[in-house]
């Protein structure tokens, strides 16, 4: 393959509870088509996505990881190497926004701080029955050093790929995942 050696592969993750969308987005992302019968993930695996970017091939490696509590520790083996990691919640269960907390401690274990991460909000073709304000959810993401994009993997397909490609092209300036408790201030380059 022309362009194309392994320093250009990008391990990224998604991670957030079950039932949240990561498996759709996914899908929507590599060009399939969104299921609305999908069952929930109960094993991690990945499918790669490629992007040109300045005329640089890359392949990024997408790990769909359980959101199932059981499967916790069992997601961790899969976190090693991430490079990029995706807290995915719903935006119709503020509960699953709440718990990216404990999803952040898990990742920053296996992981430290020094990654590029970003919050999606899932399911935004269902905003009338939101719980979670855009505005609330970005706030969220800013506090713990991430940049925030709500999608549709229903009828935004392209709208997660397009984030994907712009955490690899324009991360947040410090890389460095925050803890919500931590007071000082996160600079954010848009």
């Amino acid at each position: 393959m022309e362009n194309y050696d392994n320093s250009n592969e990008i391990k990224a993750i998604l991670v957030g509870q079950s039932g949240v969308g990561k498996t759709n987005l996914i899908q929507t992302c590599i060009g399939e088509k969104f299921d609305s019968c999908s069952a929930p993930t109960m094993y991690c695996s990945f499918r790669q996505k490629r992007f040109n970017i300045q005329e640089k091939e890359y392949i990024v490696n997408l790990w769909d990881t359980c959101g199932q509590e059981m499967y916790k520790s069992i997601n961790q083996m899969f976190y090693r190497n991430a490079e990029i990691v995706i807290f995915v919640f719903d935006i119709t269960k503020k509960a699953s926004l709440i718990d990216i907390d404990n999803w952040i401690t898990i990742v920053k274990e296996e992981l430290g701080t020094n990654i590029t991460c970003g919050l999606v909000g899932n399911k935004k073709d269902l905003f009338l029955n939101a719980q979670v304000d855009e505005d609330e959810a970005i706030e969220f993401a800013k506090k713990r050093g991430m940049q925030c994009k709500y999608v549709s993997a229903k009828t935004e397909p392209k709208s997660f790929s397009e984030f994907l490609q712009k955490l690899m092209t324009d991360p947040i300036s410090a890389n460095k995942l925050k803890d919500p408790t931590d007071n000082t201030e996160n600079i954010i380059n848009n």
